[in-house]
C-alpha cells in the first residue's frame, strides 16, 4: 500500500472550502487541463454513497474509474474509495480542518497498483509524482477560487 498527502491553507472558512466542494462542476474546476479526463456522472454530492464516474484515457484507450463516497462529516471531511478502475484499490480522504480564521485543506490518499507490491515499488513512485502534479494544480485553484469568495463576501 502506498500513501500520498497534500496539504495547504487556505484564507477562508471550512464553510467557504466544503461549500465549493459541493459545487456542481466542481470535478470540471478541479481537473488539470492536461489530464484527458471524461466526468461520466455525479451524484449525490458529498454525502455517503455518493458516486462519480470518470473515463480515463491513457492515449486511445479508455478506462472506467467508479468511485463511491464511504464517508462524510459536514465541514470536516470525506472520504472516497474506488469500486472499479485502473488501481487494486484507492482510498481518498478529503480534510476540512480550521486553524483560526483559515481552513487546512489535506488530501491523503493510500492505494495500490495493480498487480501487487513489486509493481507499487517499480511504479509508485510515477504515480505519487503524478498526483503531486495534480493536487498542486487542484489547491491552487481551490485556494484561488475560496480566498476571491472570502473577499467578496
Amino acid at each position: 500500500m502506498l500513501h500520498f498527502k497534500y496539504s495547504t491553507l487556505i484564507n477562508a472558512t471550512v464553510e467557504t472550502l466544503w461549500n465549493f466542494h459541493e459545487r456542481s462542476d466542481i470535478l470540471q474546476l478541479l481537473t488539470p487541463p492536461w489530464q484527458n479526463v471524461e466526468i461520466v456522472r455525479r451524484e449525490g454530492g458529498l454525502d455517503v454513497g455518493a458516486i462519480t464516474e470518470f473515463k480515463l484515457f491513457f492515449g486511445p484507450i479508455p478506462v472506467r474509474w467508479l468511485a463511491r463516497h464511504t464517508e462524510c462529516d459536514r465541514y470536516g471531511l470525506f472520504t472516497d474509495e474506488q469500486i472499479e478502475g485502473p488501481m487494486e484499490s484507492w482510498t481518498h480522504r478529503h480534510q476540512f480542518s480550521p486553524e483560526g480564521d483559515k481552513t487546512r485543506l489535506t488530501d491523503a490518499i493510500a492505494f495500490s497498483l495493480p498487480v501487487g507490491e513489486l509493481t507499487d515499488t517499480l511504479f509508485g513512485w510515477i504515480v505519487e509524482q503524478q498526483l503531486e502534479e495534480m493536487f498542486r494544480y487542484r489547491h491552487q485553484v481551490t485556494k484561488r477560487e475560496c480566498e476571491r469568495h472570502a473577499v467578496n463576501s
